[in-house]
């Protein structure tokens, strides 16, 4: 009898509003045990799950399953760049943007569904000043939120959309300089997003024509928030449209630097990195592999 191909799935048992879910029971009721052979580990602290990720790999681990929400599926996934060992994903948190990017149910059992009879592709991942991520990063409002809202205690869309609403009114955007393309632009930032999938999470789409397989990032700019540019933007983003010529511009790059007259917050994958003045954010043309169901091509 041929050997089963290996199954390690990365618990982060702190992940998500799901955590009294039994995800071990979950997997053995659900996992094709005929196809797959498995074991499960968990995270004992932050930036446990990329060692375990590398060790899964170096193991020779068929597949890796981040069990968690972004952050977990971020540190996992930055642990098999560039491996043979391909990502799958079981969205455990509250925003799951490459789990629905990749078409990845938002239930266990159907996302266990998709483990046991998805496909193996390749897609591409970006960095911001060396911080992987794989599905947004920014500067700006975004990544203020982000930092607000790790030092909270509640969770959840409605914790977000509700300091969102309270923070928007207090932001001011900043001036920046942007190489993009070749072309220097001097222009004020509200938000600056750089997209390698289309969606922040909980189906909110900064840039509805990403691409995650087509070796380029999607630049989001807003230049400066109004109230009639938020109400646009918001309906654009909860209906999967391009934002209005006067809400925000869409940019297709390999490559952008950007330099800021002082720091500014980023964040990769909704973590909030820090500040800098200076960033440099490249895309890394098919460096993951992962498991998904059929992708549709934007271009």
């Amino acid at each position: 009898m041929p050997k089963r191909p290996h199954v390690r799935f990365i618990i982060n048992p702190t992940s998500g509003p799901r955590r009294k879910v039994d995800v071990s029971a979950q997997i053995l009721l659900h996992l094709d045990q005929e196809k797959f052979a498995h074991d499960i580990v968990y995270t004992e602290y932050a930036g446990h799950a990329p060692e375990l990720a590398r060790a899964a790999a170096d193991s020779g681990c068929a597949i890796v399953v981040a069990v968690g929400g972004d952050g977990t599926v971020n540190e996992v996934a930055r642990g098999l760049l560039y491996t043979d060992t391909a990502l799958a994903i079981l969205p455990k948190g509250s925003g799951n943007g490459l789990a629905r990017h990749l078409l990845v149910p938002m239930a266990l059992d159907g996302a266990l569904r998709v483990l046991n009879q998805g496909e193996a592709t390749t897609i591409d991942s970006g960095s911001i000043n060396g911080h992987p991520f794989f599905t947004t990063a920014g500067i700006g409002f975004d990544a203020y939120i982000s930092s607000v809202f790790a030092g909270s205690k509640k969770r959840g869309l409605q914790s977000y959309v509700e300091l969102v609403m309270k923070e928007v009114r207090h932001y001011r955007h900043q001036p920046v300089r942007a190489s993009i393309n070749g072309k220097v632009i001097d222009t004020d930032c509200f938000v600056m997003a750089f997209a390698n999938a289309a969606q922040y999470g909980n189906n909110a789409y900064i840039a509805p024509q990403a691409d995650i397989r087509d070796g380029l990032l999607d630049v989001c700019l807003v230049r400066r928030l109004d109230f009639i540019k938020a109400l646009n933007l918001s309906y654009c983003m909860l209906t999967n449209q391009l934002a209005h010529a006067g809400s925000a511009e869409y940019f297709k790059t390999s490559c952008v630097q950007v330099e800021t007259e002082e720091p500014m917050m980023f964040h990769a994958d909704g973590e909030f990195r820090g500040k800098a003045s200076a960033f440099d954010v490249q895309i890394q043309p098919l460096s993951l592999k992962v498991i998904t169901q059929q992708l549709k091509s934007t271009s």
